[in-house]
């Protein structure tokens, strides 16, 4: 099908050119954050010939964000300034598929962090507990290919039926396309939603369990080493990694919560509404990777020898 062009096409209001403007503003920062944690991450791996179990996962993380603040970009833009480009096949299929994988993938490699860290950091006594967290370094590298592999399975299924609920009859006008789609993705919102709903609510599971695990044994590391006075360092690290835990847990659930509202053709309706989920949405990466970022020594250092250095060239000029 080819591109079906209206004199409306690019008629811009102020509403939009601000909608752009502040999209763009929080993407291109959480760009550059996630593609400064994969850089680090690619440096060290240069020099030491190797990376550990958490680099691996930090590596996954910074990729899956930095496209899907990517994607998610374009996919606005393209929907505010030029709308029917994404009612072209298959364009829209190949642009919503996109976005779904790399969103899912997104979700499942964060999972995968909070996983790791309650399985290197929780101290439980449970035999299956124990044998996870000496088989974990093995394990990581099958989580991140499943997680890849569960998300290209999420976005093949979402292009199928996203492709089904496309008008494809090459005799309708432009604007009988679109009304023609909307009514069959309306007729497939069912199964469309199931499998959604699946492939992000199972990592949001493991998420919480993963979470509470980890707060309720550093919780109560915490209060047995108050309670016999030890007044050392691991105190404050142990408060120091519930706080980066919670913080992780109240930003994972409310970005799950918001994707989940826009989702609802209630939400779909009110363009105000589904911008102001669609600026929290992206604000989870970029703002949980400052905070893995500052929770990292290596990262951190880096980050701050880089501020330094722009900062001296800054006050030479």
């Amino acid at each position: 099908m080819e591109a079906c062009y209206s004199p409306e096409q690019f008629n811009v209001t102020s509403y939009d050119s601000t909608a752009v403007a502040v999209i763009t503003f929080e993407a291109f920062p959480g760009m550059w954050i996630n593609a400064f944690i994969v850089s680090v991450i690619c440096m060290t791996w240069v020099r030491k010939k190797t990376l550990n179990s958490y680099e691996k996962i930090l590596l996954a993380v910074g990729s899956s964000r930095f496209c899907v603040l990517c994607i998610s970009w374009i996919h606005f833009f393209l929907s505010l300034i030029c709308p029917n480009y994404l009612h072209v096949h298959p364009i829209f299929q190949l642009s919503n598929s996109a976005h779904n994988f790399l969103n899912c993938s997104n979700f499942w490699v964060s999972a995968c962090l909070c996983v790791f860290y309650c399985i290197k950091i929780a101290n439980f006594r449970n035999s299956f507990f124990i044998y996870l967290k000496v088989k974990v370094d093995r394990m990581v590298p099958w989580l991140l290919l499943g997680s890849v592999f569960f998300s290209l399975v999420i976005g093949t299924v979402i292009n199928n039926m996203t492709d089904k609920a496309f008008c494809k009859n090459l005799n309708l006008t432009c604007q009988e396309c679109i009304g023609k789609a909307r009514i069959r993705r309306e007729e497939h919102f069912l199964p469309f939603s199931f499998s959604i709903g699946f492939g992000y609510a199972t990592p949001f599971t493991v998420v919480i369990f993963s979470a509470l695990l980890l707060l309720f044994s550093l919780w109560r590391h915490k209060r047995n080493m108050q309670t016999h006075s030890m007044k050392d360092l691991s105190v404050d690290a142990h408060i120091k990694a519930m706080k980066c835990i919670l913080s992780f847990f109240i930003m994972y659930s409310m970005n799950f919560v918001f994707f989940i509202l826009s989702l609802t053709s209630a939400i779909k309706r009110q363009n105000h509404l589904k911008f102001l989920f669609y600026v929290f949405q992206n604000a989870f990466p970029s703002f949980h990777s400052l905070i893995v970022i500052f929770s990292n020594p290596n990262l951190e250092n880096t980050l701050l020898k880089i501020l330094s250095y722009m900062k001296c060239k800054f006050c030479v000029k």
